[in-house]
């Protein structure tokens, strides 16, 4: 049989094995879904201490229980830091993370680094698939070529496709295996091996006609989001100047039963997309002397939401004739999103820097993250939270949290401002 027609037996057969490159919120719960649909799975990390967590049954994954990862282990599941072990699989899914440079241009460091491990091992007959999120032509471009260095022949010696990550850290009812997951081949051969693959641990795989069409499906996607947060917030900041309501305005129009999706303004953006994946195609579109507008000015609007909130606090504090300086502000809810610990681009970090530099006596509560270091600040969530927000000079809510009442956390506070919605109305007449 060919390499191609091996492939696809082993994996209809459930004999495939599978290397999940990258421990992380993608790659581990990738790695348990694959060993739930029957197949023999190791998952590669270049942390030592994550690999021997792991190894003892402790999840550092919200989406992943500590039970899960036992039944996995139970079932076969191996974790290592040995790179070697990418020659012995017959499938690799690189899941390592796509962060910015400080130039706000893509690093692909990560990408680059576990593509030339697989490269160094890579051997005929083996399907690589990358699920990080990239700009359009980094599978082609980046990828590929390596492989190719090798000898090997793209959907006839090896395969390659991409798939990008949906994961949404902390959901319930979308997971790993219940979220449709798109599909673009290097060629058609490569595109069959890997729907076959998926298919078999996840519920519904979307084939498209190229990597580059995955590839920007996913940041297109995120893009929207960003674009229209960034919107709403503006909505916020023109209502802020004529003295309306924002959130009145957003619940009357989501009245309309058409022609509206209903989004909301914030602090900023938080979390491991929103804020990074869109300046990938504004990268990406630069070389080809284009100015992704809409991207541009979106990324301005929801970076400069923690100054706003900054001035509410300034202004409701000079309203009781109090400076930024020497007052004890707490913040509510330092993760990036509701009810999980997740503090990556979190806008409440840039909430609490800001105030430090006031001279602000910051403090912060938040059930999920027990500690934090940001900048100069060193934390910890303050243990008594009624009575944090009966000392405090101002209050200001960053991330609504399910056990936060914003009406009882308003009516105990002297300043309360909510950056999720509306003031509820304060029994002493406070902000």
């Amino acid at each position: 049989m060919t390499p191609h027609e091996t492939l696809l037996d082993r994996i209809q057969t459930r004999q495939a094995t599978v290397a999940v490159v990258g421990m992380g919120y993608v790659g581990l719960p990738l790695a348990v879904a694959f060993v739930e649909a029957g197949f023999g799975v190791v998952g590669l990390d270049i942390s030592a201490v994550r690999v021997a967590a792991l190894a003892a049954g402790a999840s550092h994954v919200e989406d992943v229980s500590d039970a899960a990862l036992a039944r996995a282990l139970a079932a076969g599941f191996e974790v290592t830091t040995d790179p070697d072990v990418l020659a012995t699989v017959d499938a690799i899914s690189i899941c390592v993370p796509t962060p910015l440079r400080k130039t706000r241009d893509p690093d692909l460091s990560h990408v680059l680094a576990a593509s030339e491990a697989v490269a160094a091992r890579v051997r005929p007959g083996q399907l690589v698939v990358l699920e990080s999120t990239t700009y359009p032509g980094t599978t082609r471009e980046v990828l590929a070529p390596l492989l190719e260095e090798r000898g090997l022949t793209i959907g006839v010696d090896a395969f390659v496709v991409f798939s990008p990550e949906r994961v949404d850290p902390g959901r319930t009812d979308w997971t790993t295996r219940t979220t449709p997951k798109v599909m673009g081949g290097m060629t058609p051969a490569c595109l069959e091996v890997g729907v076959a693959l998926y298919d078999a641990a996840v519920e519904t795989v979307v084939p498209v006609s190229s990597p580059e069409v995955a590839e920007l499906t996913k940041i297109f996607e995120n893009t929207f989001r960003a674009v229209n947060i960034g919107l709403a917030n503006e909505l916020l900041l023109m209502c802020d100047r004529l003295g309306l309501d924002a959130w009145e305005v957003i619940e009357a129009a989501a009245t309309k039963p058409f022609g509206f999706m209903r989004f909301t303004p914030g602090p900023g953006l938080g979390g491991h997309c929103l804020p990074v994946d869109p300046h990938y195609l504004s990268w990406k579109l630069r070389g080809l002397d284009y100015t992704a507008r809409f991207i541009e000015l979106a990324s301005e609007v929801n970076t400069g939401m923690p100054r706003f909130w900054l001035r509410k606090v300034q202004d409701a504090l000079n309203e009781r004739g109090k400076a930024v300086r020497g007052s004890t502000v707490l913040v509510l809810g330092v993760a990036y999103k509701p009810d999980v610990s997740d503090l990556r681009e979190s806008p409440a970090l840039d909430i609490l820097a800001l105030l430090d530099e006031k001279g602000a006596d910051v403090q912060y509560h938040d059930p999920h993250v027990p500690t934090l270091r940001h900048n100069r600040l060193d934390l910890a969530s303050v243990p008594d939270l009624d009575a944090a927000v009966r000392a405090a000079d101002a209050v200001v809510l960053v991330t609504d949290h399910a056990g936060y009442d914003a009406g009882a956390l308003a009516a105990g506070a002297d300043v309360f401002l909510n950056s999720r919605g509306p003031n509820p109305p304060h029994p002493g007449g406070h902000a």
